[in-house]
């Protein structure tokens, strides 16, 4: 089975582009040509061990998502967590007890047709 650097490429571009972080920029950050950071974008050229650290520190995901594209932390979408880090106290409060009534809605015995019937 071969590895798909394009689709790990695909993935460091959303994400460098969601975080407003220019190609150009993150190559200098990596010290690396911004023709090789193009390259390994396209999936072109594979990065190097310390490169690809790099580029998950740069880009703020585990090695994981830019490997799989699998989740990250305990399966939470990584622009979840991200907003959630500009949340305050009470927001974040607020968004705990909007996911445990989602537990509750879809533990078993709780739904009928996606509803909540106490």
């Amino acid at each position: 089975m071969e590895f798909k650097y394009k689709e790990m490429g695909t993935r460091i571009k959303v994400r460098r582009k969601e975080l407003k972080i220019k190609q150009a920029e993150l190559a200098e950050t990596l010290e690396i040509s911004n023709n090789h950071m193009s390259s390994i974008e396209n999936g072109r050229q594979k990065p190097s061990l310390d490169t690809f650290i790099g580029i998950c520190k740069c880009l703020n995901v585990t090695p994981d998502y830019l490997l799989l594209g699998t989740m990250h932390a305990y399966n939470i979408p990584q622009d979840i967590l991200d907003k959630l880090r500009l949340c305050n106290q009470s927001d974040i409060e607020l968004a705990r007890d909007f996911i445990e009534l989602l537990v509750k809605r879809n533990s078993a015995g709780n739904t009928q047709n996606g509803y909540m019937f106490p």
